[in-house]
């Protein structure tokens, strides 16, 4: 009986300790909780003190817990903001690349264009005065075209400077042929056969392919760095939807409701959550790549071929082997002129006695190195020089930057888990989604179609994301302009009916104008069709243009056939 008494009194003190071990446990206090729940920013009104029921929790485990559902909905709120914050964070080098190199070179081609501008019209202003001004227009025009190509405009670059040099041969016949008078409709007769007189020689057309492919590589190259700036920024501003959400609350959160605001999430665990919620970014890595390499390719191009090093030093000796062939051919091309439009009416105005041979003689020689100018215009060369240089250097800088941004959305997700302090290294010390330890299953591979069999995150992977789809598209449009411009195309030229009306037979010109002028010449065969032909040209011209400078070769084509008609103006 003794026995049995000890038995039952045994058995009462041990139900009554396990009653109080439970009291103890339901009574587990949340302090460190609340301590880092206010860290946060957020109000402790109505945080518990100790352990409640967790019924009420629709994300966490619904054991004892430290969270209400008040808490729950600000903790998901949170993590949407710190997944988006990740994200921004993450990407922001990346983004800054491009954003801060597009500015750069942007703000160095503009500069360009306005130093040469405002050093031709500052130099021709002094030079020649009132007759400069009275031609200044041709110039204008250039830099305004050139201009215009460059910021995005639909310029056709090849017909355009075809059509400067044809204004600028119109104003230095009638110079050379003062004693005549020439009407609108003959000199457009004389401005439509400027490729068959040649009476520049071979620089047009050097010259023209050079500036050509350096403006369409210039253009291109800062319009895909600002479709890079402009894809990044908008991909990283992340569509978060409710699952994603979901997932990312239970990773970050749920350990504060479990009572262990400091326990982190086991890196497996977070990789299969980070990919759940990036996998559309994922997939734009395949065309990301592309566009990246097309990137590269035009970057070898600004780095090496139009180094203007390499062509400054040779390029006043060739454009006064220009001036002295018009000057040599000056009478014959004068002649068929005279043959194809028509006799010109005398002026009534003399020509100077003094002959043009000894005019160019004796004012336009091509200057020795140790010779060169240090006037304003010696001075705007070597600006522009400086410039360049610091061009290059930039583009090896951006080149670099490049390469580091490959398979930079598909290596996203492993990024953001692997940096910082968000995952625990400690695999058996980690939140494994439900309480502290291994996280057992496989980490899915990236991309959308891989989210199927994701553990973490309901991916509904027959939605693609519409934003991400139309960032792809830009980057294929973009991808494909970078390789037409490394090989030397402009596919912005537009065929339009009128480009091709002013090659026909109908210029105004008089009696005995003939289509076709027969000028014998030694000259390089022309690159690209007949103008008669705008798309052939435009094509043409592309395929085969040769390595190129950048503007300033143009500038200088463009001053010193002017010093040589200087005592012509005048």
């Amino acid at each position: 009986m003794y026995a049995m008494w000890r038995l039952q009194l045994a058995l009462c003190t041990v139900s009554v300790l396990l009653s109080l071990s439970s009291g103890e446990s339901k009574a587990r206090s949340c302090s460190e909780v609340r301590q880092a729940y206010n860290v946060k920013g957020f109000s402790l009104v109505n945080v518990p003190h100790q352990e409640i029921s967790g019924e009420h929790l629709r994300v966490c485990p619904q054991g004892f817990t430290c969270c209400t559902s008040e808490m729950e909905d600000k903790l998901n709120q949170q993590s949407k903001v710190e997944f988006e914050n990740l994200v921004e964070r993450s990407s922001h080098n990346m983004r800054t690349t491009f954003v801060a190199r597009h500015k750069k070179f942007d703000e160095f081609f503009l500069e360009l264009l306005d130093n040469s501008e405002k050093s031709l019209n500052s130099m021709f202003t002094k030079t020649y005065g009132k007759l400069y001004m009275q031609n200044s227009e041709v110039f204008q025009d250039l830099f305004t075209e050139l201009k215009r190509y460059y910021t995005g405009g639909n310029v056709n670059l090849e017909e355009m400077l075809n059509d400067f040099w044809s204004r600028l041969l119109e104003r230095m016949f009638q110079l050379l042929n003062s004693q005549y008078h020439f009407t609108d409709d003959y000199l457009e007769c004389v401005s439509k056969y400027t490729d068959q007189l040649k009476p520049f020689g071979d620089v047009p057309r050097k010259l023209k392919a050079q500036v050509t492919r350096a403006f369409i590589a210039a253009r291109t190259f800062v319009q895909g760095l600002m479709v890079g700036r402009e894809v990044a920024n908008r991909v990283a501003k992340v569509n978060v939807v409710p699952a994603c959400v979901r997932a990312l609350t239970k990773m970050l959160y749920c350990p504060y409701c479990r009572g262990m605001p400091g326990l982190k999430p086991c890196h497996n665990y977070c990789h299969n959550v980070m990919r759940g919620c990036l996998a559309n970014q994922a997939d734009l890595d395949a065309e990301w790549n592309l566009f990246i390499d097309a990137m590269l390719l035009v970057a070898d191009r600004l780095e090496g071929p139009f180094n203007i090093e390499a062509v400054i030093d040779p390029v006043d000796i060739k454009i006064s082997e220009a001036i002295m062939t018009m000057q040599d051919n000056s009478m014959q091309v004068s002649a068929k002129v005279f043959q194809g439009c028509g006799q010109p009416k005398p002026s009534g105005i003399g020509r100077s006695a003094r002959g043009i041979s000894d005019v160019f003689s004796t004012r336009f020689r091509p200057y020795a190195p140790e010779e060169r100018p240090t006037t304003a215009a010696g001075t705007s060369l070597e600006r522009l020089r400086v410039v360049w240089r610091t061009m290059q250097h930039s583009v090896i800088d951006i080149k670099g930057k490049l390469k580091e941004s490959k398979r930079f959305w598909s290596n996203l997700p492993d990024d953001i888990c692997a940096k910082g302090n968000l995952t625990e290294s400690d695999e058996e010390q980690c939140w494994n989604s439900h309480t502290k330890g291994r996280y057992f299953p496989e980490v899915v591979k990236e991309g959308l179609t891989n989210q199927l069999n994701n553990p973490e995150v309901d991916v509904d992977i027959t939605r693609p994301d519409t934003l991400i789809r139309q960032q792809i598209m830009a980057l294929r449009v973009m991808t494909n302009k970078l390789k037409n411009a490394y090989n030397g195309n402009d596919i912005y030229f537009q065929d339009s009916s009128d480009e091709g009306s002013s090659s026909g037979s109908g210029s105004g010109c008089s009696d005995g104008c003939t289509t076709e002028f027969v000028f014998v010449g030694t000259e390089a065969p022309v690159i690209g069709a007949d103008r008669s032909d705008e798309r052939a040209a435009a094509a043409a011209a592309g395929n085969t243009l040769a390595r190129g400078p950048s503007l300033l070769l143009m500038m200088v084509a463009l001053i010193l056939p002017l010093w040589a008609m200087q005592t012509q103006w005048r």
